[in-house]
């Protein structure tokens, strides 16, 4: 792998992000609350960013943000309410999906339209390494998810998975590419495969296709997919509409619903089959959520205010992950 860290078009990635709001943007949003019931601050701002649309959780109550268009990163506790820039991204990056290795102490960064994946060590702050996955400006790096020895990459350009691996003593090595079969790695016009979760302790992986509104459980080792069922609780099928990040805890996922200011949270069932959707949570606060990080009972989602081409601030937004009582 080759290290290119200049001239790339970030600018043009946001403006086809956008372009792709302005498009799918439902009207009207939803607004009912759905907050965390305790006193911290429901809202946390990163001051000086740009855009945003990664978040990833670190020890304890730390969080992880990442600016869109420049690939800065923040650093953030959602106890505390407060974030701060913790790692000015050289020019030409940007920052995704997101996640960290806690036992290695490596946060791992989709970039978008740059078609690269960068690694950064949290301890110095330096990049540990960066990956050329697919052609700049051809590919959108989307979204990441780690197992037990890699972290797994999604295109939304391309029906494929990239894995990094992780050796025991945390040296991430080349990646590979996962070719996938149909349906999940069927290439459809606009986005497709958007986030990705670990699921059955990494033996398998969940997708989601953003313009199918679909979710697909996905064989590591051969790209063999089949869709997961969705339905509500009398059985009718579901469309995850606008589904973009995803968070998996034991048999519970919470699909991420950009444009519908929305989370579905969904009852896994068996060997990822099917889904039923448990509850929908919204938030006053939401302004085009699109991924989450999960701390105990609570998720904690970056606005990217894709709606919004002209919003100047940006904000990390708490909410109860499951209802009480």
């Amino acid at each position: 792998m080759r290290n290119i860290h200049a001239g790339k078009p970030i600018r043009r990635a946001a403006v086809g992000i956008l372009a792709l709001a302005a498009f799918l943007v439902p009207a009207p949003l939803a607004t009912a609350a759905r907050a965390d019931r305790d006193d911290r601050t429901s809202v946390i701002t990163l001051p000086g960013a740009t855009g945003a649309e990664g978040i990833a959780a670190g020890e304890g109550d730390t969080f992880f943000a990442g600016d869109l268009l420049n690939g800065n990163i923040f650093r953030g506790d959602i106890d505390k309410g407060k974030a701060r820039l913790f790692i000015t991204a050289p020019e030409g990056r940007a920052a995704v999906g997101m996640k960290v290795d806690r036992d290695n102490d490596l946060l791992f960064v989709a970039g978008g339209e740059t078609g690269q994946a960068y690694v950064y060590d949290l301890e110095t702050k330096k990049t540990v390494r960066v990956y050329d996955l697919a052609p700049a400006g051809a590919s959108f790096i989307n979204d990441v998810t780690l197992t037990h020895d890699g972290a797994w990459f999604t295109n939304s350009r391309a029906g494929e998975l990239y894995r990094i691996p992780i050796s025991r003593d945390g040296i991430p090595g080349d990646a590979r590419t996962l070719a996938l079969d149909a349906p999940a790695g069927t290439v459809d016009e606009g986005f497709n495969l958007n986030g990705i979760a670990a699921a059955k302790n990494g033996h398998l992986l969940i997708v989601a296709h953003f313009g199918r509104g679909a979710l697909y459980s996905v064989d590591p080792d051969d790209g063999s997919n089949r869709l997961i069922d969705v339905t509500d609780s009398s059985g009718a099928p579901v469309t995850v509409t606008n589904v973009d990040g995803l968070v998996v805890r034991g048999n519970t996922l919470w699909a991420v619903q950009n444009f519908l200011n929305q989370v579905s949270r969904i009852d896994l069932k068996g060997s990822l089959r099917s889904g039923e959707v448990q509850e929908v949570i919204t938030s006053k606060n939401f302004d085009v959520p699109t991924t989450a990080a999960l701390f105990g009972n609570t998720l904690a989602l970056v606005n990217a205010k894709f709606a919004t081409p002209a919003a100047s601030s940006f904000e990390v937004v708490l909410v109860a992950a499951r209802s009480r009582g």
